[in-house]
């Protein structure tokens, strides 16, 4: 589990099928072999330290749902180790699981913040709501502003100098997972709404049997 408070942002030394090598000299310094570490928000386990990197495997899922198979040596990549019981909850929580991608659109400045515009396949904005939160490249954020085919989230100046966000050109793919509590009532409300239906469609059945 994490809380999309990205602590590193990283660089990749290699990007090789199935493999993944970063640099990331912070956020080893307590780390160890089978460490969960979000990578642009995808729950990756450490398999290898040395030198100040990291390596992590892929797995063909990650590669359909994520980003990360368009990395590069030398893209910058946002980097969070899981949540212990006694951390601070800051941001939300974030499980890093990637649940599709969506795509930079366009900024806009607003005195220090930068308002970001994405497009998000509607599967996952039926699971956004303006003030709510969203996970973009593993970083917490709040929807401040939704439409038909996106959304956009404001960047304080903090979140603009540490992340990779800003890193983006319109039409580059981004990591989104949406809001867990909102998926989990949407979830339990179709069940509930297909059980309600299912159950009436029995009673009409019953009804009209009985009264031949």
């Amino acid at each position: 589990m994490f809380t999309g408070i990205i602590e590193e942002v990283g660089e990749i030394t290699e990007a090789a099928e199935g493999l993944l090598r970063i640099s990331a000299p912070m956020i080893l310094e307590d780390a160890n072999l089978g460490d969960s570490i979000a990578i642009n928000g995808v729950d990756l386990t450490v398999t290898h330290i040395e030198s100040g990197q990291f390596l992590a495997n892929l797995m063909p899922e990650t590669y359909r749902r994520s980003n990360l198979g368009e990395l590069a040596v030398g893209d910058r990549v946002n980097l969070e180790r899981s949540v212990r019981p006694m951390d601070r909850l800051s941001g939300h929580l974030v499980r890093g699981v990637v649940e599709g991608r969506g795509a930079f659109r366009s900024t806009r400045s607003e005195s220090d913040a930068i308002v970001v515009t994405y497009d998000a396949p509607s599967e996952l904005l039926s699971h956004m709501i303006v003030k709510g939160p969203i996970s973009i490249d593993g970083v917490s954020l709040t929807i401040i502003e939704k439409d038909e085919s996106g959304f956009a989230v404001s960047l304080v100046q903090y979140t603009q100098e540490h992340t990779n966000l800003l890193d983006r050109q319109p039409g580059d793919a981004v990591n989104l997972e949406t809001d867990i509590l909102a998926r989990y009532v949407d979830e339990l409300l179709e069940t509930k709404i297909d059980q309600m239906l299912d159950e009436r469609l029995a009673a009409l059945g019953a009804n009209e049997g009985g009264a031949q």
